[in-house]
């Protein structure tokens, strides 16, 4: 029984961490004295790799900038982490694992630690919106291979 189960793909988060967190609020005081309009940047980015066998580092890097008028108001960044085993599985279906269920695990984590980190900062309440991974990647996989139909249907 044991031997057929470690033909079994296998996926289990092992551990969730905060590999990076930066905060800078460099107009502070002046900037509590100004009327609050914010223009809010945000960059989203995930990255998986071997850490060793068969367990993967996922990492969700949040990058928030927010400017009031012409100066920034505060930027956070926030680097969450996983480590996720990863067996048995290949291709595509580890692709998805990597940059759409694992990313989902971690994104929550992350957007707490921004809207704390903001709170800290006595700035007013900040809140990133849910991210659907999953969905993200599908997208993106669409668009591919529309792009590689479309290329190859104009070589002929």
């Amino acid at each position: 029984m044991a031997e057929q189960n470690a033909n079994q793909p296998q996926f289990q988060l092992q551990r969730i961490f905060l590999k990076d967190l930066s905060y800078e609020a460099p107009k502070t005081p002046v900037v509590f004295k100004e009327q609050w309009k914010p223009d809010v940047n945000l960059e989203i980015n995930n990255s998986a790799n071997v850490v060793e066998g068969d367990i993967w580092e996922v990492v969700v890097k949040v990058t928030v900038t927010v400017k009031n008028g012409d100066s920034t108001a505060f930027i956070v960044e926030v680097a969450q982490a996983g480590l996720f085993l990863l067996q048995g599985v290949e291709g595509l279906q580890k692709e998805a694992i990597l940059k759409g269920v694992c990313p989902n695990i971690l994104f929550p984590y992350a957007r707490e630690a921004v809207t704390d980190v903001v709170s800290r900062g006595t700035f007013p309440q900040f809140l990133l919106q849910p991210i659907n991974f999953e969905a993200a990647f599908a997208e993106n996989l669409r668009q591919q291979q529309a792009k590689a139909k479309a290329a190859e249907e104009a070589k002929h």
